[in-house]
């Protein structure tokens, strides 16, 4: 009889361990590691606040998502640069833009130093976050199911972004 409650014991325990760590990876991710770096463009919370509207607010610095196929610029075809709403950095070119038929806007490659990386957790799964390098603005996230040369898609929130015609 005593070693029932023993194997109970040690399987309770288990469990108890393995939930403590899977909420210890749960509670990183909240986390927008892009926050938590230095970027050349720092605000307060209450200036970007101010200065985005509550959409742009809401992805850029908290990490949101747009519903699909609600941004003007997933249909944009003119030549021109899509910069960061945030903070005005140039992003993409429109040279690297192309329809990957998922209702947000998509490119093959940034632009030179304009975008940084971290892994979001926030479904779960690791997830390659793409933010701008200014500001650390969230953008969207990085995908290897993009065309050649690079294979990747950078699947961009259009709210994240203003149009500048060439």
């Amino acid at each position: 009889m005593t070693t029932r409650p023993t194997i109970t014991t040690r399987r309770r325990l288990l469990g108890w361990l393995g939930l403590g760590s899977g909420a210890a990876v749960l509670a990183g991710c909240g986390v927008d590691r892009a926050e938590a770096k230095e970027f050349p463009v720092r605000l307060s919370d209450a200036e970007w606040k101010r200065k985005l509207t509550g959409e742009q607010y809401r992805i850029l610095r908290q990490a949101g998502t747009e519903r699909s196929y609600s941004s003007p610029l997933d249909k944009e075809k003119r030549k021109g640069t899509f910069h960061c709403a945030g903070c005005g950095n140039a992003l993409y070119a429109s040279a690297v833009k192309y329809d990957s038929g998922t209702g947000w806007p998509s490119f093959w490659r940034a632009l030179p130093g304009a975008v940084g990386t971290s892994t979001d957790y926030k479904i779960g799964l690791p997830r390659t976050e793409v933010h701008c390098a200014d500001c650390g603005g969230h953008l969207g996230h990085i995908f290897n199911d993009g065309p050649r040369p690079t294979g990747k898609r950078h699947c961009i929130n259009g709210v994240a972004m203003v149009f500048r015609p060439a």
